[in-house]
């Protein structure tokens, strides 16, 4: 059974990420899935983006077990694995070390939704998990990183709000490709960078209000969307 297709989108959504400038160093990675066949493609661990080929992405299925790759693959693969596993309908995980992003998350506050560039893309503020325990951080880590963010969407679509903050850590985003996953990664440090201007100038700025938010969320996604061609 060939996987070359998978290797190929998840390669070339790992190779966007320093042309966005979203990663400094090795700090990112994405994978890219194949539902049906419930397997998926991720960026080997700590490999430089110049050096990546397709050949180097690791496959594995959803239980975790390795399918195809001589690499280790990337140390976040179970936070991957559990996001797959929890949110049905996603292709791909991206995750960063972006810088603005980052800062809220550290600062552990949810991103607020501002303006209408943040309303494009998410359905309300990007949430930022809980603080991990001792027991979650020195046990299966990084698995248990995804349960929290698992937790944190509960009653929540997530298709709606693609993107979590991991407190203290980072940014992680979802979508139904690898392109668009970049492309959501990309759209939340620019709406973070944003936020952050915002709220140096007028620290009590307000969210834009829900009408607003409706319109502009719902214009671009669900059975009602006119935004774009068709």
């Amino acid at each position: 059974m060939s996987y070359q297709s998978l290797k190929d989108e998840c390669l070339a959504a790992n190779l966007a990420l320093p042309r966005t400038g979203l990663v400094d160093l090795t700090f990112g990675n994405v994978s890219v899935a194949d539902p049906q066949r419930r397997v998926f493609a991720i960026k080997p661990s700590g490999v430089d983006y110049d050096e990546l080929r397709a050949d180097d992405m690791v496959v594995l299925d959803y239980e975790g077990n390795l399918i195809e790759g001589s690499l280790r693959p990337s140390s976040d693969t179970a936070t991957h694995r559990c996001l797959f596993l929890n949110f049905p309908g996603i292709r791909s995980v991206v995750h960063t070390h972006s810088r603005n992003a980052v800062a809220f998350a550290q600062a552990g506050i949810d991103l607020p939704c501002l303006g209408t560039t943040h309303c494009d893309y998410f359905h309300g503020p990007v949430p930022v998990t809980r603080v991990m325990t001792p027991a979650e951080v020195g046990g299966d880590y990084e698995w248990e990183t995804g349960k929290v963010i698992v937790e944190r969407f509960a009653g929540a679509d997530p298709s709606h709000v693609p993107a979590v903050l991991v407190r203290n850590h980072g940014p992680f985003v979802w979508g139904p490709s690898g392109a668009k996953a970049v492309e959501t990664a990309q759209a939340l440090e620019i709406i973070a960078d944003m936020a952050l201007k915002t709220l140096a100038l007028k620290p009590s700025a307000i969210p834009a209000p829900s009408h607003l938010l409706d319109k502009h969320f719902f214009r671009k996604h669900g059975p009602a969307a006119y935004y774009g061609q068709l």
